[in-house]
């Protein structure tokens, strides 16, 4: 689920470049991209394995809340209105406005401005991914399932805006970003505990009452904010 949200928004910058310049200089700096985070996970995922396991719990589960208090901190103002919410359509048009103007100032490097703008997207959205399957993946002993969600999310992704060569504005994104950063905010809290030598009620199953109480906790919040909504255009 956290990786949807993040190809979603490398796709719409990537789909912008492909409308410019076209598929060619989008898919150079897309698989470019692709081939660096590949290289980050395998030369890193294995150095955590001489991390002791009560150390890597700790270290990742701090990260991890800190990571999904950070996605349910803005998905809250969202669904409260009191920001915007994220519009794909509207990201698509500023993105390829941008990259247009740039290309028409150098355009004999036209084709590498655009290439550029793909791999930098792939990049920087994908290094969130790249956390997020390493931290899960090591966190609980194994890292071949959260790299298969992954993998899954972004073929999905891609095979959906390829068939309609458009945004993918009508993904709930707000709704994806509260759901994951229930779960990251709820393992952090967890993996924290299991670090510092807590017993858990119940061990994993209590993993559900964190769910709860983090999705509960946010949805009031939302609504208590409700009355300080925003009028966006």
């Amino acid at each position: 689920m956290a990786s949807t949200v993040e190809v979603v928004e490398a796709f719409t910058i990537v789909l912008a470049v492909a409308t410019l310049r076209g598929w060619k200089a989008a898919g150079i700096g897309t698989l470019a991209a692709l081939g660096v985070l590949a290289a980050i996970v395998l030369v890193f995922a294995p150095l955590l394995a001489l991390v002791p396991l009560h150390g890597l719990q700790l270290v990742i589960g701090v990260l991890l809340l800190l990571f999904g208090l950070g996605w349910l901190h803005k998905a809250i103002l969202r669904a409260a209105g009191v920001m915007a919410l994220h519009d794909e359509s509207a990201i698509f048009e500023r993105e390829r406005r941008a990259i247009g103007d740039e290309a028409a100032r150098h355009e004999t490097t036209a084709d590498w401005i655009a290439g550029i703008a793909a791999f930098k997207a792939v990049l920087l959205e994908g290094l969130e991914v790249v956390f997020i399957v390493i931290a899960v993946g090591a966190a609980a002993g194994s890292l071949w399932p959260a790299a298969g969600g992954a993998l899954a999310a972004c073929l999905a992704v891609l095979a959906l805006g390829a068939l309609i060569r458009k945004p993918l504005a009508r993904v709930p994104e707000n709704a994806l970003k509260f759901a994951v950063g229930i779960m990251l905010s709820s393992f952090g809290v967890f993996w924290t505990g299991e670090g510092l030598g807590v017993v858990w009620p119940g061990a994993d199953l209590s993993l559900i009452g964190l769910v709860v109480i983090f999705a509960v906790a946010g949805l009031a919040a939302s609504r208590l904010l409700a009355p300080n909504r925003l009028e966006v255009a």
